[in-house]
């Protein structure tokens, strides 16, 4: 009996999943679940958190999610260099999650990197990644416009992070009061 074909034999890539959405809008929650659906039995899943404890309030944050999810990841820190970490961690049914997106571009402009060509170079990670990769990001162009100068370089920075993950992904999701709304791909 001949074996079933890998996605990736069978000339399929891998899922490459962007999950949006606003402050506590379930984004997080929402693409835990679904990268642990993309995942093969007893493999554990890649938790790559781009955020850093730098005050008390982001340590109750992390460590509220480290609680949701419980012992069912592997997690690393990862607060610039994430496409490494991409082509390290993404292996056939073991899925990567990146939270977030947000996070990791405020690390790169803190650090002074050129945040065009990190983003450039994150996308070719998705594009050869081994396993499935779903990622998280806030989106913070639907409000108001900034009022000072840093605020609206960022906000503009995030739009075009967006846009370019958004066409690496084969699927993409917006949360909104915990429920998504397919923007690409599978409606599942």
């Amino acid at each position: 009996m001949a074996r079933p074909k890998s996605a990736r034999s069978a000339g399929k890539r891998p899922t490459v999943m962007l999950v949006l959405g606003g402050a506590r809008s379930g984004k997080s929650a929402y693409a835990e679940a679904a990268a642990l659906k993309l995942r093969r039995r007893k493999v554990l899943p890649v938790y790559i958190a781009t955020a850093e404890a730098r005050d008390g309030e982001m340590r109750a944050r992390i460590d509220a999610h480290r609680a949701r999810r419980g012992n069912e990841w592997t997690t690393i820190e990862v607060p610039l260099d994430l496409p490494a970490a991409i082509d390290a961690h993404a292996r056939p049914g073991a899925p990567v999650l990146v939270d977030c997106l947000t996070l990791w571009l405020s690390n790169l402009l803190a650090a002074g990197r050129d945040v065009a060509s990190e983003v450039a170079a994150l996308c070719t990670a998705l594009a050869r990644a081994k396993g499935p990769v779903v990622l998280v990001s806030n989106e913070v162009g639907l409000g108001i416009v900034p009022d000072n100068a840093l605020a609206r370089a960022f906000r503009d920075a995030a739009g075009r992070l967006h846009q370019a993950v958004g066409t690496a992904s084969s699927r993409v999701a917006f949360v909104a009061a915990g429920l998504p709304i397919f923007l690409k791909g599978p409606k599942t």
